[in-house]
C-alpha cells in the first residue's frame, strides 16, 4: 500500500498509509458541511447528518489503524454511551436543552484532560518518547517524553479543565441548581490574572525540565479546574447564551490540543472547526448585546453594573385582558409580529402559536416572527422551538432585520420573552442589560404581553417598562392555555 508521511506529535516522520490521510480528509470535508448546514434551519437535518457520516469515518478508521489492546472493552463502552446519548435525546425537554448542551461541554472537557493525563503516564503507548544522546556516565541512550508533546498535552489539559470547571457552573446556573445572580469575589480580576499567568509558569517548567517533577502536571489541571470556575460565576444570567457558545469553543480548542497530543488529524481538524465556529458566533453574540469580545474570555463582563437584582419593586399601574380582548383587537390588525421568550418554551406553547399564525394568515393578516439572538438560554433556541412547530422559515427575521418594522405594526405580541423586549437597556446605565440591543415594541400601536403572573422578571432579574406602557395589555395566564384560548376565540 503506498504511504504519506505526517508530521506526528513529536514531530517526526511517521508513515500513515495514504487511505488514512484521504479518509481524515473527508471526516473533515463532511464536518465542515455540517457547520454549513447547521447555519439554517431549513439545511439543519442535512447538517446533522453530514456530521455523523463525518464521525462515523472519523471513528472507524481511528479503529481499524490502531492497535487497541482490547477491541470489545472499546465497543461495549462506545455501546453504553450510545445507549445513554440516545434515552437522554428522547427524554430531554427543549426547555432543559441549554444546560444539557453545558453538560456535555463538561464531558469534552473531561475526555481532553483524562486523555491527556493517560499520555503523560504512559507516553510510550501514544509514541511520544525521543532519544536522548548518551553520555559518559549513561552511555546507554535514554528516552524521555518530547517537550513538544508536552506543551500539547499542557495545553490541551489546561484548556480541557477550564471547559470542564465552567461547563458544570454554567449547567448548575442554567438548570436552577445555582443563582443565575452575579457571584462577585474580591479582586477576581486580579486572582484570573494569577492562575492564568500560573498555569503558563507550569506549563514551561513541564516543558523545558528534564525529569519532569511529578507534581507539576496535577498542578497545571488544578489551577484551570480553578480558573473555570472563577471565570464562569460572575457571570450574571442574562449573559449566559453567550458563555454556553464560549464554552463550546473551549471544547472544541481542547479536542485541537489533544489532536496533535495523539496525531490524529481528524480530532485536530474537528476541533479547530468547532473552536473557530464557537469563538465567531460568540463574537456575533456579543455584538449583539454591546458586550466586549475580550471581556467575555477574561469572565465576569456582565456583573460590573448592580442594576435592580433583588430591588423591592414599586407596585405600578397596568392594564390586564382577555383571550378574547386579543382576539378581538388580532383580528383587526393588519400586521403582527411575534417576540417569542424562554417562556413559550417553559409552556411548550409553540403549536399552538403556529396555529393562532395560520388562522391569522388566513384572514389576511400578515404575520411575522421576531428572533433575538439571545432569546431563550443558548443561540437558536426559538429557532429551534419553530421548527419543530413547522412555522415557515421565511416568516422568521432576526432583530437587525425587523425592529425598524415595529412601528409599521399594529400589534406587537410577546410571549414569554422579557429582558429582550426591555427598553431599560437603552435607557437605565445601572441595568445588568444596558447596551443590549432590544426589540422596539413600544413603537408598535397594540402590545399585548403573555407572562404568568407580574411578579416574575426576566433572566436578568429586572423589572420591564413595557409592561405599564399605555398601548400595553397584560395577559396573565400560562403561555400555551393563553394562546389556545386566543386560538378558540379567533375561530
Amino acid at each position: 500500500m503506498s504511504l504519506s508521511l505526517l508530521a506526528g506529535a513529536t514531530g517526526a516522520a511517521v508513515a500513515v498509509p495514504a487511505w488514512v490521510a484521504l479518509a481524515y480528509l473527508v471526516a473533515g470535508v463532511f464536518f465542515i458541511l455540517a457547520l454549513r448546514g447547521l447555519s439554517s434551519p431549513a439545511s439543519s437535518r442535512r447538517g446533522n447528518r453530514f456530521g455523523m457520516a463525518g464521525m462515523l469515518i472519523a471513528v472507524v478508521t481511528t479503529l481499524v489503524t490502531h492497535d487497541i489492546a482490547n477491541i470489545v472493552e472499546i465497543g461495549i463502552a462506545m455501546l453504553l454511551g450510545g445507549i445513554i446519548g440516545i434515552t437522554i435525546a428522547r427524554r430531554i425537554a427543549m426547555t432543559a436543552m441549554p444546560e444539557l448542551v453545558a453538560g456535555f461541554h463538561s464531558l469534552v472537557g473531561l475526555a481532553a484532560v483524562l486523555v491527556a493525563a493517560a499520555a503523560y503516564t504512559n507516553p510510550a503507548a501514544f509514541d511520544l518518547l525521543v532519544p536522548v544522546t548518551g553520555t559518559e556516565a549513561f552511555p546507554e541512550p535514554r528516552f524521555m517524553l518530547d517537550p513538544i508533546a508536552r506543551v500539547e498535552m499542557a495545553l490541551g489539559a489546561a484548556i480541557g479543565a477550564i471547559t470542564f470547571s465552567g461547563s458544570v457552573i454554567a449547567f448548575l446556573k442554567l438548570s436552577g441548581r445555582m443563582s443565575g445572580s452575579p457571584i462577585l469575589l474580591p479582586g477576581r480580576h486580579v486572582i484570573n490574572l494569577g492562575t492564568m499567568a500560573t498555569i503558563l509558569v507550569l506549563t514551561g517548567l513541564f516543558a523545558v525540565t528534564t525529569p519532569v517533577p511529578g507534581w507539576v502536571f496535577p498542578a497545571i489541571c488544578l489551577a484551570a479546574f480553578i480558573v473555570g470556575f472563577l471565570l464562569i460565576i460572575p457571570i450574571g444570567g442574562a449573559d449566559m447564551p453567550v458563555v454556553v457558545s464560549m464554552l463550546n469553543s473551549y471544547s472544541g480548542w481542547a479536542a485541537a490540543a489533544m489532536g496533535f497530543t495523539l496525531g490524529n488529524t481528524a480530532m485536530i481538524i474537528t476541533g479547530a472547526l468547532v473552536g473557530s465556529s464557537g469563538a465567531i458566533l460568540s463574537y456575533i453574540m456579543c455584538r449583539a448585546m454591546n458586550r466586549s469580545f475580550i471581556s467575555v474570555i477574561a469572565g465576569g463582563f456582565g456583573a460590573e453594573s448592580g442594576g435592580t437584582n433583588g430591588d423591592p419593586r414599586e407596585a405600578r399601574p397596568y392594564k390586564q385582558g382577555s383571550a378574547d380582548d386579543a382576539a378581538f383587537m388580532l383580528e383587526q390588525a393588519e400586521k403582527v409580529i411575534i417576540i417569542p421568550g424562554y417562556g413559550m418554551a417553559v409552556a411548550q406553547a409553540q403549536h399552538a402559536l403556529r396555529e393562532m399564525c395560520d388562522l391569522l394568515e388566513n384572514k389576511g393578516i400578515e404575520v411575522k416572527f421576531a428572533i433575538h439572538p439571545v432569546a431563550g438560554r443558548m443561540p437558536g433556541h426559538m429557532n429551534v422551538l419553530l421548527a419543530e412547530a413547522s412555522v415557515d422559515y421565511d416568516k422568521v427575521f432576526e432583530l437587525e432585520d425587523i425592529n425598524s418594522e415595529f412601528a409599521t405594526a399594529d400589534v406587537a405580541f410577546i410571549i414569554g420573552a422579557n429582558d429582550v423586549v426591555n427598553p431599560a437597556a437603552k435607557t437605565d446605565k445601572a441595568s445588568p442589560i444596558y447596551g443590549m440591543p432590544v426589540f422596539d415594541v413600544d413603537k408598535a400601536r397594540q402590545v399585548f404581553f403573555i407572562k404568568r403572573s407580574m411578579g416574575g422578571v426576566g433572566y436578568a432579574g429586572v423589572d420591564n417598562d413595557v409592561f405599564y406602557m399605555d398601548q400595553t395589555t397584560m395577559l396573565l395566564s400560562d403561555a400555551k392555555k393563553m394562546v389556545e384560548d386566543i386560538v378558540k376565540a379567533l375561530d
